[in-house]
């Protein structure tokens, strides 16, 4: 595709940075709400269960050691944030390469405009995938702006996937079969992700 500039879209792909921008989107995601009651939580007494030493057992302690059934957990997950620092300078990068993989693998298509009508239709989102030959393939439509009709027109398509150029992100891209962009998009991809 002429049009499209060869510093962001002509990259060559190096996957560890796309996996590292991945881990880094995904790892963000995480709501880190998972806790375990270790043993000084549990609701049990303190008591000692029964002697030290004379009657055959095994030493114990008591009731909310770990190794009981019902015991606390050992070294178990506690609530934490899961966000770690990625450079800005790498995950431009990994969003250039993104969309180079796409446009090495000729799955960009740019258009004009969509037209939906004044009301959002899903009906009509399909009809313009079949149009496109997009039928039954992953989509992203990535638009210049929000837009209330087109994103409520491709909501309750499993496949599509609408995102504003400043919502565009590596994960959505490699997810997606065929990126859909409009051209007045294009400009602001360029002021974007442009060095």
């Amino acid at each position: 595709m002429s049009e499209l500039r060869e510093d962001i879209f002509g990259l060559e792909v190096k996957k560890h940075i796309l996996w590292e921008a991945v881990k880094w989107q995904l790892a963000k995601r995480r709501q880190g709400t998972h806790s375990t009651k270790t043993r000084g939580e549990l609701a049990y007494s303190g008591r000692k269960l029964y002697s030290q030493k004379g009657t055959g057992n095994a030493r114990h302690g008591d009731r909310g050691a770990n190794i009981f059934v019902g015991g606390g957990v050992a070294h178990g997950p506690k609530p934490r944030d899961y966000y770690y620092p990625l450079p800005k300078k790498v995950r431009k990068l990994a969003l250039k390469m993104a969309l180079s993989s796409r446009a090495k693998q000729n799955a960009i298509i740019l258009v004009d405009s969509i037209d939906l009508g004044e009301v959002p239709k899903t009906k009509r989102a399909l009809e313009f995938l079949k149009a496109n030959g997009l039928e039954g393939r992953k989509v992203l439509v990535v638009i210049p702006e929000r837009d209330q009709i087109t994103e409520k027109s491709f909501r309750n398509l499993q496949t599509a996937k609408v995102l504003p150029v400043e919502g565009l992100n590596v994960y959505d891209i490699l997810w997606a079969d065929s990126l859909v962009i409009i051209k007045s998009a294009l400009d602001k991809i360029y002021e974007r992700l442009g060095s």
